[in-house]
């Protein structure tokens, strides 16, 4: 095993203990075996899901319901980079790393035995640990310190992507598998719903496949500005405009291709039922805190619409994420706002939590 000297025996990191109790603690600095990877985090960004985790909504995971706290106290965060200051032989050989590389490890830690996980669609896993959920095998990234499992997927991360842009290389992954499973074409009206950090990027490489229009959608103006700067033809809000009246408009009435949802609330889905054409294609990415209804009858006798969904960040997510990022395909500079110290996760959560000033807020320890 290869090691910096003087590693510290204890750390600093955000720890949940259940919803509205996460507290910045003291705690040992992960042990690592010869599989293992043990990383200095550079940053770590908030997720939406890690806002409704701390609200205490149940997030819904590949496997089912899974209550954020299940296995409290767990260090929060899954959109980390770090560096890597102690590896394993076996972890050496296998990542292709080196004390000092920048790397990234995929947000879910595979069991590598479920049905899935033999099949190759390892992201379904049947019993996943999520990083930041599950301290078993799984503390996350809101910390000084973090251990990549041995089962976990690791990526090395050129050292020419900035360490901040580095850590939106967890939702870029998710925007490219929801991407590739909305099958775009040339002539497609495409909706991208939702403007956070994710639909921000989404929309950028719904751009690069060229659509014939590209719509956003969002409540805040300050998004819908960026994404107009991002890439999208036209931008419309729910406030002030009827988005529904106004995408028949564009497309002689007939509604938009592809939906890409992203926001998390009813209100989204029920709208792109609403706007979508007849055999159009919504997918589906969203964490939901609230159950959804709509009228079924909508998606098979009224428009027999394809509707997919997206977990996650899918099989070539990180790949390809951290080579757009590299090529500088996607922008992330303005994507994130605003920067805080480890300690001052709670000022971070809220800010994040409102979302009128704040896009991509991340934590720095």
């Amino acid at each position: 095993m290869e090691k910096l000297k003087d590693l510290p025996k204890t750390m600093h990191a955000v720890v949940c203990h259940g919803p509205e109790d996460y507290r910045y603690e003291q705690v040992d600095v992960p042990e690592i075996n010869e599989d293992e990877v043990l990383v200095r985090i550079k940053a770590c960004g908030i997720c939406a899901s890690d806002i409704k985790s701390y609200q205490g909504a149940a997030m819904f995971w590949g496997g089912g319901v899974l209550p954020p706290w299940n296995d409290a106290p767990v260090n929060a965060g899954h959109e980390f980079i770090g560096e890597v200051v102690a590896i394993g032989d076996k972890a050496k050989i296998r990542h292709n790393l080196e004390i000092g590389d920048l790397a990234i490890a995929e947000q879910i830690v595979p069991c590598r035995e479920c049905r899935y996980c033999i099949d190759g669609t390892y992201w379904m896993c049947e019993n996943q640990n999520i990083y930041g959920h599950q301290r078993i095998v799984a503390d996350g990234g809101m910390a000084e310190y973090m251990k990549y499992h041995s089962n976990s997927i690791v990526h090395k991360v050129p050292k020419t992507i900035p360490e901040k842009h580095a850590a939106t290389i967890e939702p870029l992954s998710c925007s490219v598998h929801t991407i590739e499973r909305a099958n775009i074409e040339f002539d497609d009206v495409v909706v991208v719903a939702g403007l956070g950090p994710i639909g921000l990027m989404k929309l950028q490489l719904a751009k690069l496949k060229s659509p014939k229009l590209l719509i956003g959608i969002d409540l805040k103006p300050k998004r819908l500005d960026l994404a107009k700067k991002l890439g999208a033809d036209i931008v419309l809000n729910p406030a002030e405009q009827d988005v529904e009246a106004e995408v028949k408009k564009l497309t002689d009435g007939y509604g938009c291709d592809v939906y890409i949802h992203n926001s998390g609330h009813p209100s989204g889905v029920i709208q792109g039922l609403k706007m979508i054409r007849k055999r159009g294609t919504f997918v589906e990415f969203s964490v939901f805190s609230d159950e959804t209804s709509v009228d079924w009858s909508i998606i098979g006798d009224r428009k027999e619409l394809n509707v997919v969904g997206s977990h996650i960040s899918g099989q070539d997510g990180y790949p390809v994420a951290i080579k757009m990022l590299e090529k500088g395909l996607v922008k992330v500079d303005e994507i994130i706002t605003h920067e805080f110290r480890l300690e001052d996760f709670m000022e971070a959560f809220r800010l994040a939590e409102k979302g009128d000033d704040s896009i991509k807020t991340i934590l720095v320890p």
